[in-house]
């Protein structure tokens, strides 16, 4: 619990960070006017996951934003210290990075492409959702998950696909006929991963991240785009195991 004259922020651990901490989520008391390095700090005094802090190159978030270690803190913030995919430090000249948006402006594949651009990539694949056949769409999402999801989906498509860099970015609200709603760009060291990557992640997306549309027609008709229920991590699992359980019970 926060002490008198404290702010009381939430702290979110992942991987081995959340491991070593035994917990993905905790209460930290800070002085008013901390800062997001002071948080690091503080944490940093805790056994074993301050001896990850130390040697891991760890990035912040502030309330599902990156933030620099000099963002201030205020109380019931979140802070996320999300460390490097691989589970270490990378070799000198590597880099491994991901960048998710939500957005109501429009987008742009050259800005996109320029976030996985790297000297050691031998491929970029760059995909683009284009609303078709009709006037206009109009996007509505949960931003603030639909971000982290997004996020997510591209650190996994890293791990999974050995990409350089993995960039996505969404529209909200109303999109014209032939503007993006939806771009995602890849880079890797060869075109099969980057292919496969960027495939992966458009997917997922669509699959997890909680936004909807709404098709607006010259004709004045106008209704939303039936979907499907969001997937959730690890529900094909449980849903295989349960019908395996029902085969060897000689259930239907």
């Amino acid at each position: 619990m926060s002490g008198e004259g404290s702010i009381a922020i939430r702290v979110r651990l992942f991987a081995m960070l959340r491991e070593a901490a035994g917990t993905g989520s905790l209460e930290l008391a800070l002085a008013p006017g901390a800062t997001v390095g002071d948080a690091i700090e503080q944490l940093s005094a805790e056994g074993r996951l301050g001896e990850l802090l130390a040697r891991l190159p760890v990035r912040s978030a502030v309330n599902r934003e990156y933030a620099e270690s000099g963002t201030v803190l205020a109380a019931g913030d979140e802070l996320a210290l999300i460390p490097p995919v691989s589970g270490g430090a990378p070799a000198d000249g590597e880099r491994t990075q991901t960048h998710a948006l939500v957005t109501g402006e429009p987008l742009s594949a050259e800005r996109v492409r320029g976030m996985v651009a790297d000297r050691m990539a031998g491929a970029i694949v760059i995909f683009e959702g284009v609303t078709r056949e009709v006037d206009a769409l109009d996007y509505e999402a949960y931003a603030e998950m639909a971000q982290a999801k997004i996020e997510e989906v591209l650190l996994r498509c890293v791990a999974r696909h050995d990409l350089r860099a993995a960039a996505a970015e969404h529209r909200v609200g109303r999109v014209e006929l032939g503007e993006p709603s939806v771009i995602v760009a890849v880079s890797a060291g060869h075109r099969e991963e980057a292919f496969a990557g960027a495939r992966e992640a458009i997917d997922e997306i669509k699959a997890r991240a909680p936004i909807w549309k709404r098709e607006e027609r010259g004709d004045g008709r106008s209704g939303w785009v039936e979907g499907v229920v969001p997937r959730v991590e690890g529900e094909e699992q449980i849903r295989d195991e349960a019908a395996e359980t029902g085969l060897r019970s000689g259930g239907a």
